[in-house]
């Protein structure tokens, strides 16, 4: 029988990939990462990588910092021996730009793609901001799983709110909380969002007559500046509701977003785990792992 893989967690990944281990079974590596006075990375394995599966987890968020440290991983243990590298990334970042909005720029989205798929070869992420790519195989060459937060975000909402009644921030969002909704058996609704830049969102509250007694919770895919979640907040305040929970998949908060959202009159932030950050309260780390599993059940074979 073949040796499990060896998980290895890029810095700040360490409690994702201590989960992971615990669901799987397999053995988290031993490494040595340092990073050099003149900014340069270095790392030496520890573990035996030869002939080894190697899975990488590393978040996505500030993919900038992240990617150099997360490449030289791939790379080294590639030259070491390792078998195959599969990546775990929670949060999947450069999805954004997935057009050409105006002369002179690029689909980034798809030049990030190349540049993973080149070191890795499979991916799994938690929902990913796919609007103008239908899926993933689109833009990636190496097999790849989505994992759905809706079941673990209906979990909790079952444990800890079974009186609510879910919020999407616009019209896009209505398969996704429609999903949400079904799973944790509540009624659900959506906002209408007119964007007028950055920073500057307008959202209508459809007729909340009939949401009495029901605690409204805000649903989001990716809470990066938070000005929407804000609006929404604001609307509901001014129709006399409740504050409402506001939950996140990916709890980016950049800036001052997070000191924001705690001003608009919020009960409380929960995001998914997939983004280190103190609102964290639900984890995917079990679905991530059974993702794992299958997608290292389906590489063997092949």
């Amino acid at each position: 029988m073949s040796e499990t893989p060896l998980i290895f967690a890029l810095p700040g990944n360490e409690a994702m990939a201590q989960q992971l281990s615990a669901a799987s079974g397999w053995q988290v590596g031993a490494w040595q990462l340092q990073r050099f006075p003149d900014g340069e990375s270095k790392l030496r394995y520890l573990s035996q990588v030869q002939g080894r599966d190697v899975v990488l987890v590393c978040t996505l968020d500030q993919p900038d910092m992240r990617l150099m440290p997360l490449y030289l991983a791939a790379s080294v243990a590639r030259e070491l021996g390792a078998r195959r590298i599969g990546l775990v990334a929670p949060y999947l970042a450069y999805m954004r730009q997935d057009a050409r909005f105006h002369p002179g720029e690029g689909i980034t989205s798809a030049h990030f793609a190349r540049l993973l798929s080149s070191f890795a070869d499979w991916l799994i992420t938690v929902d990913p901001h796919l609007h103008r790519h239908h899926s993933l195989d689109e833009i990636y060459s190496i097999p790849s799983k989505v994992v759905a937060a809706a079941p673990s975000i209906a979990a909790w909402l079952r444990l800890h709110l079974p009186q609510a009644v879910l919020i999407g921030p616009d019209e896009e969002s209505e398969q996704w909380v429609a999903a949400v909704a079904q799973l944790a058996a509540c009624r659900h609704t959506v906002l209408r969002k007119v964007r007028h830049g950055d920073h500057e969102v307008e959202v209508s509250v459809p007729d909340s007559a009939n949401w009495q007694g029901l605690q409204p919770v805000l649903l989001d895919d990716i809470a990066s500046t938070a000005r929407t979640m804000v609006a929404a907040c604001n609307h509901l305040h001014a129709a006399g509701l409740p504050p409402p929970v506001c939950i996140a998949v990916h709890a980016l908060f950049a800036g001052d977003a997070w000191q924001v959202l705690q001003q608009a009159g919020v009960a409380q932030v929960v995001s998914c785990d997939t983004v280190l950050h103190i609102s964290n309260q639900i984890s995917m780390a079990p679905a991530l792992a059974q993702a794992m599993m299958e997608m290292q059940a389906v590489s063997s074979r092949a």
